[in-house]
């Protein structure tokens, strides 16, 4: 009775102990998550306009049914989703060769993952403005290199055709380094016998990437894909320091879009509700993902 008694007061304390450890956390998630998403759900209810909170009004699903016709709105959720079905199979397909270069035992090893982690620490507004100085029409390093071998003067980033594609391949080459060291991390988890084994039956190079390392990523690659996903849809440095939105509206997401809309036209019931259809729809994403994987 008297050990049951111990056991129950040193539980009760070990609980205590970690409460307080995970107080900050809690407060921190509170008011920047909990909080902004109770907060975005009121508001998209309402007319609000920032700079005269006393004349916020209830108008019920007004801001969804205007979601519906906002042509500029359905211009960059298109921009988005454009982006994210280029840059998630590069970016992670990119991520892997230099996973699998990396895996080798070859001299400087070392530095070479170093020189491909390296873009994924960087801050993405100095990798927009090194790559607008490089891609600049007139005198950028990028248009200099392809007149030297033939190639005509290309637009880039003031092209209507050419921006998106332009900011997917630079997007993929500044994260890729970071799913790199994921699926490295994976790749020395695998069985070295399962390699030897197949080795042993007569298997390729090709039929041990096919039928050994692919399957054993599975997990690795399936938490890859969703978490790079929700980070796709979620642009908006690149475009906002490399084109602005422009050319044409040809590269606003939809991130772009709430940014300028709130902070800017400061019309906060508008965005909130836009907010919280975005939030709902990569949800439904993630789930979706799941699903077609067959993810447990």
């Amino acid at each position: 009775m008297e050990l049951t008694k111990k056991k129950s007061k040193y539980s009760l304390k070990e609980s205590l102990t970690a409460y307080i450890f995970l107080l900050p956390a809690l407060m921190l998630a509170f008011t920047f998550i909990i909080l902004p998403i109770f907060s975005a759900f009121v508001n998209g209810f309402t007319d609000y306009y920032l700079l005269k909170p006393d004349e916020k009004i209830f108008i019920g699903i007004d801001n969804f049914i205007r979601m519906a016709s906002d042509t500029l709105l359905l211009r960059t959720f298109k921009n988005t989703l454009y982006f994210v079905l280029l840059v998630v199979p590069l970016q992670l397909g990119m991520a892997l060769i230099l996973a699998l270069i990396v895996n080798k035992k070859i001299k400087f090893n070392g530095y070479y993952r170093m020189a491909y982690f390296a873009p994924a620490v960087l801050s993405l507004v100095v990798i927009s403005i090194l790559w607008s100085v490089l891609l600049n029409p007139s005198s950028g390093l990028a248009n200099q290199i392809l007149m030297s071998v033939g190639i005509p003067r290309q637009k880039f980033l003031t092209s209507t055709t050419q921006a998106m594609p332009t900011i997917v391949v630079i997007s993929a080459w500044s994260g890729c380094g970071y799913q790199m060291l994921i699926f490295l991390a994976g790749l020395k988890n695998i069985e070295n016998s399962l390699y030897e084994a197949a080795e042993i039956d007569g298997a390729n190079s090709w039929k041990k990437f096919l039928h050994i390392t692919i399957p054993s990523l599975r997990p690795v690659t399936m938490f890859l894909i969703i978490t790079t996903t929700i980070q796709a849809f979620k642009l908006i440095v690149q475009p906002m320091v490399m084109t602005g939105g422009g050319p044409d509206y040809s590269t606003m997401t939809i991130l772009q879009y709430i940014y300028e809309y709130g902070f800017r036209h400061r019309n906060v019931g508008y965005v909130s509700a836009i907010t919280l259809v975005f939030t709902l729809f990569l949800v439904i994403v993630s789930i979706l993902i799941k699903k077609v994987l067959k993810e447990e």
